[in-house]
């Protein structure tokens, strides 16, 4: 058994801190957390103090490296992305096709099941679109928008189940409750998001079965004292899982912070960057759906916008999002790695990811005091 030892920092183990502790893997997976001076024979991985933690999981994920999945739903495009985004922590994520053609979306499922393989950080696959709502579109072309068909749903079961993990976003509007218990009893993941509905519609698909809220906030009904909206029941709604995107420019911290002291249910809230391909890039530029996105520099990080000053995703790393959320969102240094690791694994139902039990996978991230990088593991091995 080929074993390795990391010693030298503080271990988050996806609950609590241990300290003056050792992390013991073997063969790709956690074996244990032990004391110093119980340690078997093996490799030693040094760390110069900070944090090591299990690398974290980004469910949102459109470009990185350069790359927008949508240009080339292809392996290498997922494989470019996930490798643009290692370097700041995330060690799975879900590449995200925003609405496309039907041909885009065939090329990307297949595209995910010969990438889950390659187990190189592509976890499954986020589909967001085609089935949103006009009214609420944000960046996506409005003309490809369309509601949710019986063979949808037979092809979402599908990809699910040769994929491992599938991510849908698809508005209230545009999916019927039956449908929706469909797909989750079938194991498709269910977000609700791009959608102007009432709190009721929302509420409805939430209790068949619909596990979460894309981009909490962003391109959605918003909470009235009459009318709650999408956001309301999102966070009144105790099963629900809500992602946010914490870049200073989607949702100001005011809002992110209430939601956070509101949501029913433990541990709802969790990052996700909706990163676009100028992440790990030092371009300035790139086209979407034939649009030129710029990249315009200031605030806690550079923001993507259109032609018109529409955000178009994020210009934001994980490990950025966790430094924002202990600086502006009163978070704790815990919680705010668990809103990267254990939450989205949780949500995700990736129990092997997102904590260092005893048997996890043993991708890892160290981070220093000040919060960077300095090296990240999949299964144990330097990448």
């Amino acid at each position: 058994m080929a074993r390795k030892i990391f010693i030298g920092a503080r271990i988050f183990d996806g609950e609590r801190f241990h300290d003056d502790k050792a992390l013991i893997v073997a063969d790709g997976r956690v074996e244990a957390i032990a004391a110093g001076n119980d340690l078997p024979d093996a490799e030693t991985v040094t760390l110069a103090g900070g944090v090591l933690s299990a690398g974290f999981i980004d469910a949102q994920v459109n470009g990185g490296g350069g790359r927008m999945l949508n240009d080339e739903p292809s392996v290498a495009s997922m494989e470019i992305i996930a490798q643009g985004h290692r370097p700041y922590g995330t060690t799975s994520l879900l590449p995200t096709l925003i609405t496309d053609t039907a041909e885009a979306s065939i090329a990307a499922i297949e595209a995910a099941i010969e990438a889950v393989r390659g187990n190189r950080g592509v976890a499954g696959l986020h589909l967001e679109g085609p089935h949103l709502a006009p009214a609420r579109k944000g960046a996506h072309l409005a003309e490809l928008m369309r509601p949710v068909e019986d063979r949808d749903v037979k092809a979402f079961i599908r990809a699910r189940e040769a994929i491992g993990t599938l991510l849908v976003t698809i508005a209230a509007e545009q999916v019927t409750v039956a449908q929706v218990r469909e797909l989750a009893e079938a194991g498709v993941t269910v977000s609700i998001g791009h959608s102007d509905c009432s709190s009721e519609a929302a509420a409805e698909r939430f209790d068949a079965g619909a596990r979460g809220v894309t981009h909490l906030f962003n391109a959605m009904s918003q909470m009235g004292h009459r009318a709650p909206g999408l956001v309301g029941a999102a966070i009144d709604h105790p099963s629900t899982w809500c992602g946010i995107i914490a870049d200073g420019h989607h949702v100001d911290p005011k809002a992110l912070r209430t939601a956070l002291r509101a949501k029913r249910g433990e541990g709802k809230l969790f990052f996700v960057t909706d990163a676009m391909s100028l992440v790990g890039s030092e371009k300035d530029s790139f086209t979407l759906n034939g649009r030129t996105v710029r990249r315009e520099r200031g605030g806690f990080c550079s923001k993507l916008v259109l032609s018109d000053g529409t955000l178009a995703g994020s210009d934001v790393d994980m490990i950025s999002t966790i430094r924002y959320g202990v600086t502006y969102l009163d978070l704790t240094l815990a919680e705010a790695l668990r809103m990267a690791t254990l939450y989205p694994a949780r949500f995700l139902r990736l129990a092997d990811r997102g904590h260092l039990s005893p048997g996890a996978r043993a991708d890892l991230v160290h981070l220093t005091d000040a919060l960077t990088v300095t090296v990240t593991w999949l299964a144990g091995e330097a990448a």
